[in-house]
This record gives structure tokens, C-alpha cells and sequence, in this order.
């Protein structure tokens, strides 16, 4: 997974899933305000544990 597809989940888990949303205007403001948040607070770089091994099946 690529950096992008990691923090789509966490907004996903953390607003859109168990959201309840009045408008598209009210997803808005939570999105916002969790990227805001993400941001100020979890904003750090991705610890990557791939080591580049082909994985065989």
C-alpha cells in the first residue's frame, strides 16, 4: 500500500465509517477538521517494515 491508500483508511475508520451525516456540506466540515487534526497532532512519517522480498506463494 502506498501512503495515500494508509491515510484514506484512517480517515475512512476514524469519520467516514460509522459517520452519520445530515448533508454533504456536514461530511465536509468532519473531513476538514480531521485533516486538521491529523495534522497538529499524528502528522509524523510512515515507519515502512517492506524490505523488498519477493513474497512467494
Amino acid at each position: 500500500m502506498n501512503q495515500i491508500e494508509v491515510w484514506l483508511g484512517m480517515l475512512a475508520r476514524k469519520v467516514i465509517k460509522r459517520g452519520n451525516f445530515k448533508s454533504t456540506a456536514e461530511l465536509k466540515e468532519k473531513i476538514v477538521a480531521f485533516i486538521d487534526y491529523f495534522n497538529n497532532t499524528m502528522d509524523k512519517p510512515f515507519k515502512w517494515t517492506y524490505q523488498g522480498k519477493v513474497m512467494v506463494a
